[in-house]
């Protein structure tokens, strides 16, 4: 068996070796049938050539397959989802957020799973990076110090300053509104830079609740001067509990532009805002993002 040289078939690619003096056996053994799967066929042997060569050449092959066989794995996230936030989120996971945030992520190969809770409670768990991420997230100045923000919102809302229609009010504007009114908001909620300083101008007693509904009953009894929802989750909520004649918005609080915050915990969000402004962008020059602010788009 010597001077022959062995012709190895690895999966379809045939690439002739050069041996030098040894048998078939000697290069069978156990360390390579381990790492290469090769078949012999015994072909005339090339003169010259060392068996160190040979090795190279066979760690090149090796490296080569080993690098063609890995199929990438899908980055995967978790991220808090508002359960009482419609038409954006609501207790179902479903919304025109969950649509958006999906969709942009599978642009970009990013599985992402739910879990719906209480906003509030959304916020500390990607704090306390149990989650990757929580929507919808106004970023202002007491949000950028707590989270990792991408620079792509996934859309922008307005809220407004909401009365029950037979409220006397004179004020045409946030900063004429009574002094020592009292103002009725939601728990963990962004209302904007200017509130505080609002607040603190007007002197504005406020309370705060845990859902719109809550808010909208505190108007309609009197318990609130005026209460601060967004416009078009307002208008859901006034419509399902039909009291579309009773309360009515009067003046612009603020605009907030809304995005996924991401944990400061994990290593990855700056990674993940990127991945996330990257799909937004994609859909959008498609022309599907338009489609996805409808409610009803899925």
């Amino acid at each position: 068996m010597k001077n022959m040289k062995y012709h190895f078939i690895a999966r379809s690619a045939i690439i002739a070796l050069p041996l030098q003096d040894c048998s078939i056996k000697d290069y069978m053994s156990s360390t390579y049938q381990k790492n290469v799967l090769f078949d012999c066929i015994l072909l005339p042997k090339y003169s010259g050539l060392s068996i160190h060569y040979l090795f190279l050449i066979l760690m090149t092959i090796v490296s080569f397959l080993s690098i063609h066989n890995t199929v990438a794995q899908p980055l995967s996230i978790t991220l808090a989802a508002e359960d009482s936030w419609p038409p954006f989120a609501d207790e179902f996971g479903r919304g025109i957020s969950h649509n958006i945030i999906r969709h942009a992520f599978e642009q970009v190969d990013v599985n992402i799973s739910t879990i719906v809770v209480p906003y509030a409670r959304g916020l500390i768990m990607t704090e306390r990076g149990s989650v990757d991420g929580v929507f919808n997230v106004t970023r202002e100045q007491s949000t950028i110090d707590r989270f990792v923000f991408g620079n792509e919102p996934l859309f922008t809302i307005t809220a407004s300053f909401f009365f029950a229609k037979d409220y006397p009010t004179v004020a045409k504007n946030k900063w004429q509104l009574p002094t020592q009114s009292t103002i009725g908001i939601i728990n963990g909620y962004e209302y904007g830079d200017e509130f505080t300083t609002l607040v603190e101008k007007r002197k504005l007693q406020v309370i705060t609740v845990d859902s719109q509904r809550q808010l909208t009953n505190l108007l309609l009894v009197g318990r609130i001067d005026s209460a601060i929802m967004y416009d078009l989750v307002a208008d859901v909520y006034i419509k399902r509990m039909g009291v579309n004649n009773d309360i009515q918005a009067k003046f612009n609080n603020h605009t907030s532009k809304i995005f996924v915050a991401f944990s400061k915990l994990n290593p990855q969000s700056k990674h993940l805002s990127e991945l996330l402004d990257k799909g937004l962008i994609a859909l959008k020059k498609q022309g599907k993002y338009q489609q996805l602010l409808l409610p009803l788009n899925d």
